[in-house]
């Protein structure tokens, strides 16, 4: 499948990393010679210089028979007339933006249908507050995907020395049998797919897949099963920000969101019933701690600046807050700043690469979500008929070192597996795996990673 990404950004960088690792046809345009060398001296894809709203530009990258535009730049205007000159020079290709402006996003049928016909817009702010939602939901997480349709959920957090569990081996865990199952451990920079030998440390970040109607059960066993989320506190009351604070407002909920802009005070004041509008400096330790920052049960810091973020859920975390969400931009970031003890850490184009990577693939691999550091993958896909995997037990399955089977959906029936399972034609399959063995994973299942043609 050929593959034209425009934008060699974060966001269109690592698009074009992922799916020339996979042996795609990917270009990449982008008018900043500095990321065309970067391209260039990393990644094995071709690479224009120029711009995405020049038609020219887009036939010389062979449009006419490419079978997608990823259009992944910062500015939503680029990227809306890239899909719509797509359009005219390739009517049957599939085009997907990422669109960051609220009012565009309200408009979302115009530009799908009527205008430009774009097949999926990408919203990293509205990925972001979803995710934050859904975090509340399971307060002892600091990562928390759905797969299946929310049947099966894949949990993420860090292992304190009072853990049950903590430095026992996997082998030795009991109670989980059935409702869930070890799936990866990143331990400092590195990341395992465990096996029963492996034990469990202190400062671990450990994968867990499980059911999700044992969720409840398997935080207490955890003992991960922490109080409600009641006081909320924001800073940055930016996009992001206030549409976490709108999500709440009429909860019953103690929130408080805090921003440097007069102004953009006044708006949110205005627009919020229940949640109280501070003005301030997030990064005023004396001023957190006369808002009572330090009693918050969540400690949301989504300021436009990263480093600001970082140094603000610092600052909560000294003050006693019992959690911090962090937003990130920098992907390079990501493994540095959760090495600082704070609780999750998100990153919005993160977000828009997993959205688009999973929007590109089709066939029976359903979704791949990178796990921290893209070291590993979750993967979601279909037991074919001729598959090596189906039909035997898995412990005479020979599945690659590196790889684990965390979760089998079979129609309403979901199965943590163990050694005599056996796994049948059209299951659902939730496997985790080292990026080095999906290859060979690949080939137990009978199936490439497949697209859209």
């Amino acid at each position: 499948m050929k593959i034209i990404i425009v934008g060699a950004g974060e966001v269109g960088y690592h698009i074009a990393k992922k799916l020339s690792e996979e042996r795609q046809d990917v270009v990449l345009i982008d008018k900043d010679p500095r990321k065309i060398r970067r391209i260039g001296e990393n990644l094995d894809v071709q690479s224009y210089q120029g711009s995405g709203t020049s038609p020219q530009v887009l036939k010389d990258s062979g449009i006419a028979d490419a079978d997608m535009l990823v259009a992944a730049t910062d500015s939503d205007e680029v990227n809306l007339i890239s899909c719509l000159l797509a359009r005219s020079l390739n009517r049957h290709m599939l085009k997907v933006a990422r669109v960051k402006n609220e009012e565009y996003l309200r408009e979302t049928e115009l530009f799908q249908k009527e205008l430009l016909g774009v097949d999926l817009i990408i919203s990293p702010r509205i990925m972001m507050v979803e995710t934050i939602l859904n975090l509340m939901k399971i307060p002892g997480a600091s990562e928390a995907v759905d797969f299946v349709g929310g049947k099966v959920k894949l949990i993420g957090f860090f292992v304190t020395d009072d853990l049950p569990f903590s430095g026992q081996k996997l082998s030795a865990l009991r109670g989980f049998e059935g409702s869930a199952l070890v799936a990866a451990i990143v331990r400092g920079h590195q990341i395992l797919i465990p096996s029963g030998g492996d034990t469990i440390q202190p400062h671990d970040l450990v994968y867990m897949a499980v059911r999700a109607d044992h969720l409840d059960a398997t935080l207490e066993r955890l003992n991960l099963k922490a109080g409600p989320v009641k006081n909320i506190f924001i800073v940055g009351g930016g996009e992001t920000g206030f549409a976490v604070a709108q999500a709440l407002d009429s909860r019953g909920l103690n929130v408080r969101i805090l921003d440097h802009d007069g102004d953009r005070c006044k708006m949110m004041a205005a627009s919020l019933n229940k949640v109280l509008v501070i003005r301030g400096d997030g990064t005023d330790r004396d001023l957190l701690r006369e808002e009572n920052a330090g009693a918050s049960d969540l400690f949301i810091a989504v300021t436009g600046d990263e480093e600001s973020n970082v140094f603000i859920s610092l600052l909560a975390k000294g003050l006693g807050a019992r959690r911090t969400i962090t937003r990130v931009s920098k992907l390079s970031y990501m493994p540095v700043v959760s090495a600082m003890g704070l609780d999750t850490v998100l990153n919005p184009r993160m977000a828009a690469v997993r959205a688009i990577l999973q929007y590109i693939r089709r066939g029976r691999i359903l979704s791949v979500t990178p796990l921290r550091g893209e070291q590993a993958e979750a993967i979601e896909a279909e037991a074919l008929e001729t598959s090596d995997i189906v039909r035997a037990p898995l412990s005479r399955v020979k599945f690659p070192r590196g790889a684990i089977l965390g979760a089998i959906v079979r129609g309403e029936e979901i199965i943590i597996p163990r050694g005599d399972t056996v796994v049948k034609p059209k299951d659902r399959l939730i496997i985790f795996a080292m990026q080095d063995v999906v290859a060979r994973l690949e080939k137990l299942l009978t199936v490439k990673l497949e697209y859209f043609e």
